[in-house]
C-alpha cells in the first residue's frame, strides 16, 4: 500500500485545515487508517484512527472535539479535518494503514504502511 498525505500548511491559531491521505496498491477498505504526528524534538504520537468500515473511531484526548477523522472508501482516501487549531498542533502529520482493529490502533505497532508526512504549522 502506498500512502500520499497532503493538505498541510501554515495557519493561524483558531484556524482550520483538512489533511488528506490517498491510498493505492491494495484494497483500501481492508485497512484501518490512522493519523499520527511528530513535533520537533518529540516522539511520534497518536492523533486519530478509524476502522476499515468507519464506524469505530479513536481520538487522542488532546484533539477530541477539534479534529475529525473520516474516510471515503470509494475514493481510497482518509481525511483529518482540523478545526480550532492550537500552537501545540504544530507537527508533521503522518497517515498510516493497518490490518488491525480495536484499541491497538492507538499505538504505532499495528501499522504496516506509512505516508511521507505533511507539515502543519500553527502560528499565533
Amino acid at each position: 500500500v502506498q500512502l500520499q498525505a497532503s493538505g498541510g500548511g501554515m495557519v493561524q491559531a483558531g484556524g482550520s485545515l483538512r489533511l488528506s491521505c490517498a491510498a493505492s496498491g491494495d484494497v483500501f477498505s481492508r485497512y484501518a487508517m490512522g493519523w499520527f504526528r511528530q513535533a520537533a524534538g518529540r516522539e511520534r504520537e497518536f492523533v486519530a484512527a478509524i476502522s476499515w468500515l468507519g464506524p469505530t473511531i479513536y481520538y487522542a484526548d488532546s484533539v477530541k472535539g477539534r479534529l475529525t477523522i473520516s474516510r471515503d472508501n470509494a475514493k481510497n482516501t482518509v481525511y483529518l479535518q482540523m478545526n480550532s487549531l492550537k500552537l501545540e498542533d504544530t507537527a508533521v502529520y503522518f497517515c498510516a494503514a493497518a490490518r488491525s482493529s480495536g484499541t491497538l490502533l492507538r499505538s504505532q505497532s499495528p501499522y504496516s504502511y506509512w505516508g511521507q508526512g505533511t507539515q502543519v504549522t500553527v502560528s499565533s
